[in-house]
């Protein structure tokens, strides 16, 4: 098998990650719940796997860093704890569907930044976008530190958005963002589920952090955090036992408890922190720039095929290592299908939970078939996809001819 769905999950993993699980299943007690040794181990291994994490994300404190099952678990418990129904919210048309459900569950009153044809988002209209709605007044001075959003009508309360596309692997320049949010007092919660690892992600970048640690953090399924940059008064939207404060009436609100109710997931956590390690030790900027490699090696390798439509901005750097595409004559699922079936070669075909990014694009119909690379993929395995393309491009062609 030649693995190209890494944006999905990552199947290859260092070696030290299942390790890790595995031990952890034998070793681990239920952390903080008690005070004999595989109880203590699984406490210090989960403290570990906050400081890698903040290690990672440029964090002083790693008790800013919370544990989820995934970044959709996250960004629910985090909208569900601050966005209250009505709230103004901009977000944009390249979220993934773990944003938009949230925040349409939430009666929100929603704007949305749109894209340009290759799915880059607009990043001017939102200074625009914050400005108070004609006839109410300008957000007024606070000194008192009260919140002055309701007082000045449907001004925007929030930005939530992605860091990187999943489906165009575009990532956002979002410092730009933070600093028009922080001048307009906007909180801005920001979805890392496909850069976190993969390109520099640092708690500067927004208010909250969103993460999954089992696509670039290289950790397992079922694991996943918030990282948030300060005290947030969040509401409690997830309750029952966090082993601490058991006799009061409500759930503990600090940071991480408001979170982490329940038995954590001590075996994915200490695999998690398997994987986080490998990338504080491998380095970043080293991790990204084999997978930007092997990106344009494929890119080239196919952009000139004919029928071939590629999506996304490939004139930047600084992306994701994916790319998603169609052939003129096959859906994205025909096309998904021929390269597993014929070349085993896999893929991720339909619409990636991105639906306004594909209604944007035209891709409603067709869906995309998207590759996307990791740092343990090999440039005779891209090599391999290429020439698999070439194949179908080719087969294409016959039948057209006989026609």
């Amino acid at each position: 098998m030649i693995y190209f769905d890494n944006s999905a999950t990552t199947l290859m993993k260092p070696p030290g990650v299942a390790e890790a699980v595995a031990y952890a299943v034998s070793h681990f007690g239920n952390a903080g719940r008690s005070f004999y040794d595989p109880v203590l181990l699984a406490n210090r291994e989960i403290y570990s796997t906050r400081m890698e994490i903040a290690k990672l994300a440029g964090l002083d404190d790693p008790l800013r860093v919370a544990f989820t099952s995934s970044s959709t678990e996250s960004l629910n418990l985090v909208i569900g704890g601050l966005v209250e129904r009505g709230d103004a919210v901009i977000t944009t048309v390249t979220e993934h569907n773990s944003v938009l459900r949230p925040l349409y569950l939430k009666g929100c009153d929603l704007s949305f930044i749109d894209c340009d044809d290759h799915g880059v988002l607009r990043a001017d209209t939102l200074e625009e976008m914050l400005k108070p709605p004609a006839g109410r007044p300008a957000r007024p001075a606070n000194p008192a530190g009260q919140d002055a959003s309701h007082r000045a009508g449907r001004s925007a309360r929030f930005l939530i958005c992605t860091h990187g596309s999943n489906v165009t692997g575009n990532v956002t320049d979002v410092r730009k963002f933070y600093d028009v949010c922080k001048a307009n007092r906007v909180k801005m919660i920001l979805d890392v589920s496909q850069t976190f690892g993969v390109v520099p992600v640092h708690v500067d970048m927004a208010d909250i952090l969103c993460f999954t640690g089992h696509k670039g953090l290289f950790g397992p399924q079922g694991t996943g955090g918030v990282i948030a940059n300060g005290a947030f008064d969040f509401n409690i939207v997830k309750t029952g036992g966090a082993g601490v404060r058991s006799f009061d009436r409500f759930q503990p609100r600090d940071m991480p408890d408001i979170f982490e109710t329940g038995t954590l997931n001590s075996h994915g956590i200490y695999g998690l922190q398997k994987g986080v390690r490998f990338i504080n030790e491998t380095g970043i900027d080293a991790i990204h720039a084999k997978e930007a490699r092997l990106l344009k090696m494929f890119h080239g390798g196919v952009k000139d095929l004919e029928g071939v439509k590629i999506y996304g901005d490939f004139s930047e750097e600084n992306r994701l290592p994916v790319l998603s595409l169609n052939i003129a004559g096959l859906t994205s699922s025909e096309l998904a299908e021929r390269l597993w079936s014929g070349y085993g070669v896999a893929t991720r075909a339909g619409s990636h939970c991105a639906p306004l990014l594909h209604k944007r694009l035209g891709t409603v119909d067709v869906g995309m078939v998207r590759f996307s690379f990791s740092y343990f993929n090999t440039e005779d395995e891209v090599q391999k996809g290429v020439s698999a393309m070439e194949d179908i491009v080719q087969s294409l062609r016959q039948v057209k001819k006989g026609r």
